[in-house]
């Protein structure tokens, strides 16, 4: 066990100040770096994981804020991509819920569900393949979204 270089106080490897007289140690060099929790991911699993409906925007999120899959751009791509189609599902659920298409006798949230779940499995498999598809409208966000950060 080290001891303090400026009282002789006995301090653990891994504290940085002295428990009695609060100086600064020096940082040993037998410290491990922080293992990465994203180490065992690709960027094709996690591409794929953020089409997954429902739980795909935390996926999104973990990839865009991760040091791991910045320098990638496809994972970022199919990302944000993934985080616009996850908005599409929320207008669908939530806004049009309160819409009322009376002149359609088909009802139009059930469909719109339907195609963004197609929408969803389709990407899944184009990030399966480690192809960049880029969807209509989400597609061009995404790709803007890339290249402004």
């Amino acid at each position: 066990m080290p001891f303090c270089s400026q009282c002789g106080n006995q301090v653990g490897t891994a504290q940085a100040f002295c428990g009695r007289c609060g100086a600064r140690q020096p940082v040993a060099a037998t410290t491990a770096p922080a293992a990465d929790p994203l180490a065992g991911i690709t960027g094709r699993s996690a591409s794929i994981l953020c089409y997954v409906p429902a739980i795909g925007w935390i996926a999104s999120i973990v990839v865009l804020a991760s040091e791991r899959f910045r320098p990638i751009r496809s994972v970022r791509f199919h990302a944000f991509q993934g985080l616009y189609l996850f908005v599409a599902w929320l207008i669908n659920d939530w806004v049009l819920r309160w819409v009322f298409f009376p002149a359609m006798h088909v009802p139009v949230r059930p469909l719109i569900a339907l195609v963004l779940l197609v929408m969803s499995i389709f990407m899944m498999v184009k990030a399966a393949h480690d192809e960049a598809y880029s969807l209509p409208l989400f597609g061009e966000l995404a790709e803007r979204s890339v290249t402004e950060s």
